[in-house]
């Protein structure tokens, strides 16, 4: 009987040192996809070795940006620096099978030799005397354990997305594994880990390619097998250049706070790098029985802000009614604006038949809801005012007792309107300017009609008897 498929294990491992980059987040997706679409696990390790720039802070902000991008991870984060002792055990270990070293070299004979070597035109990769020494000639001296790194013939990496990476192995100098204070350099560190958790693919941004050479060396050196690797190209700006600040929103948690739903987000973030055919919008059960390693491209992806506009619109129609005021609601929150009220959330979810198949973003949608969240009186703003003038004023008094009366579906409402505007000699649209100003106050809103069949009848005949009565009715 064969034995059964190793389970996938993949993980997310970022020093919390800011903010969730939004390449980070693109990374954590990727993760996430790979092992959930598999029945796998994903993990997160939190490398946080680097004590002057690692804070609580940090830490909770990447755990805010992966809950609201919904990735969620089995089990506890790890702390990278909790397990130091491992670290060290390790490197302890590498010493007692021959695969490391203790080094006595001291930092200026290290520059010493560096500055010997550019003179003669050698390679300034330092070779250790201390590699091969007997140890009954070892000081009793602060020392660091070295990686006893093959000299000769090449190191094979068979990257999953760069395809086959070779580095000769002369190369690479014999790094350090454990520092002179026993603490764990980051090359150890990371290896044990991912050893340790069970990582059986690392997926990670292509900075990191460098790194895949020495770290199969400890691999090798311990006689652990070597996960797959996947190295997946950054993220560029639209002008090509790596993302920073001044591309705009840099952080996972500024795009919740721009109004984008989060399943847009995946879907635009898994497309940055990754593609399926020609498809450009799908859902996240689609994404992960699609996603796949072989379908990430080796070239930098870049955030165009129009797609991903094009893309939220997408989903925000696609979306339930209820999970759009849920996300709405949480998006409120995060900008600090004021929650809704049980009625608001009533009348939006009322609404939203309506509001949602033009919006791209949440303050969009929000724009156009202002009608049904506000309260009389409505304080028409500045384009709207123009629209109610004396003579409209007088039309939609005129039009009021109508409604009274009216079967009050759209076609009857739409017939009514229609009715009274020819009798004036009137187009429609001279009508629908007005009643809309009454109603919502903006420019910016559903059809007249929408509106009507949401506030229901008695709100629409108070709204228009209020706009009748002018400024001083109000």
């Amino acid at each position: 009987m064969a034995d059964a498929p190793a389970k996938i294990v993949t993980r997310f491992a970022p020093s919390p040192t800011g903010y969730l980059h939004i390449g980070g987040g693109r990374t954590a997706l990727f993760n996430w996809l790979y092992a959930r679409g598999r029945g796998g696990k994903f993990l997160l390790r939190i490398e946080d070795t680097d004590r002057a720039r690692s804070t609580p802070e940090a830490t909770e902000a990447i755990f805010r940006g992966l809950r609201w991008l919904g990735l969620d991870w089995d089990g506890e984060p790890i702390s990278q620096f909790d397990r130091a002792p491992r670290h060290a055990e390790v490197a302890r270990a590498m010493l007692e099978n021959g695969t490391a070293y203790k080094c006595f070299a001291t930092q200026d004979e290290i520059e010493a030799f560096r500055e010997a070597a550019r003179a003669e035109g050698r390679s300034t990769l330092y070779q250790s005397p201390w590699r091969d020494a007997d140890p009954a000639s070892h000081p009793d001296a602060p020392y660091v354990i070295r990686l006893k790194a093959p000299r000769e013939g090449v190191t094979v990496t068979e990257d999953a997305v760069q395809g086959t990476v070779t580095v000769r192995n002369d190369q690479l100098d014999d790094m350090v594994l454990l520092r002179s204070d026993g603490t764990p350099t980051y090359m150890l560190a990371v290896v044990v880990d991912d050893h340790d958790m069970g990582v059986t693919h690392v997926i990670r941004g292509d900075d990191h390619l460098n790194n895949a050479a020495r770290q199969a060396q400890i691999y090798h050196a311990m006689g652990w097998p070597v996960p797959v690797m996947a190295h997946i190209p950054l993220i560029h700006g639209e002008d090509g250049k790596k993302l920073s600040k001044r591309h705009g929103a840099v952080g996972v948690e500024e795009y919740q706070k721009l109004g984008y739903p989060a399943q847009a987000m995946r879907n635009y973030l898994a497309r940055l790098g990754w593609s399926h055919g020609d498809d450009e919008v799908f859902t996240d059960a689609q994404a992960l029985a699609w996603f796949d390693l072989s379908g990430i491209g080796r070239s930098p992806a870049r955030l165009d802000f129009k797609k991903l506009d094009h893309v939220a619109g997408q989903h925000i129609a696609m979306m339930q009614d209820a999970a759009l005021v849920e996300e709405i609601t949480a998006f409120l929150a995060a900008t600090g604006q004021a929650p809704l009220s049980q009625a608001q959330q009533d009348g939006l979810g009322r609404a939203m038949y309506c509001l949602k198949d033009r919006a791209r973003s949440f303050p969009e949608l929000l724009e156009k809801a202002y009608f049904v969240l506000s309260a009389r009186p409505i304080v028409p703003d500045e384009k709207s005012e123009k629209a109610l003038d004396p003579v409209s004023r007088g039309i939609l008094a005129e039009l009021t007792p109508h409604l009274q009366t009216a079967r009050w579906t759209r076609e009857a409402l739409e017939e009514l309107v229609a009715t009274q505007a020819e009798a004036r000699g009137l187009k429609l649209g001279k009508l629908a300017q007005p009643l809309r100003a009454a109603l919502a106050g903006r420019s910016v809103s559903p059809s007249v009609f929408d509106m009507m069949l949401v506030l229901s009848r008695d709100e629409t005949i108070a709204r228009l008897e209020e706009a009748g009565q002018g400024p001083t009715g109000r």
